[in-house]
């Protein structure tokens, strides 16, 4: 198993980011490298190719990193307690939605328009992608 594990310069490049961006989100918790080499080189398993893109459409829709590192880290429990929280968001804003005014229209179309961004994002999720 150890020769199908990356060196942080070649999960950078198949990842297309530069080797900081990789020790950048090692250093947030978002990588974790799956083991170290004899050399004490850090190794990564190449799913964390697929964690790095989803990271990266993550923070493109607006969330911190910080944010993402946390959700990634989440357990089932707390998964269950998120996924009931939108549910009752999304269940608010359908309801704020028929009741605004016209005017508040576009910005609730915006921020339905997110939501349906961020949902296709975890969609799309690989499901053997590691979750810390």
């Amino acid at each position: 198993m150890a020769d199908a594990l990356l060196k942080i310069g070649e999960l950078a490049a198949r990842a297309e980011v530069s080797a900081r961006t990789i020790d950048y989100y090692t250093s947030l918790g978002l990588l974790v490298p799956a083991q170290r080499s004899a050399g004490n080189y850090r190794l990564y398993s190449p799913a964390d190719v697929d964690r790095v893109h989803l990271v990266q459409r993550l923070e493109a829709q607006g969330i911190p990193l910080e944010e993402i590192a946390t959700a990634l880290a989440a357990g089932p429990e707390d998964t269950s307690k998120v996924l009931a929280k939108i549910d009752h968001d999304l269940r608010s804003l359908q309801s704020i939605t028929e009741t605004a005014p016209a005017e508040f229209h576009g910005l609730l179309s915006i921020i339905a328009t997110r939501v349906h961004s961020l949902i296709s994002v975890a969609v799309q999720v690989p499901p053997h992608l590691p979750i810390i």
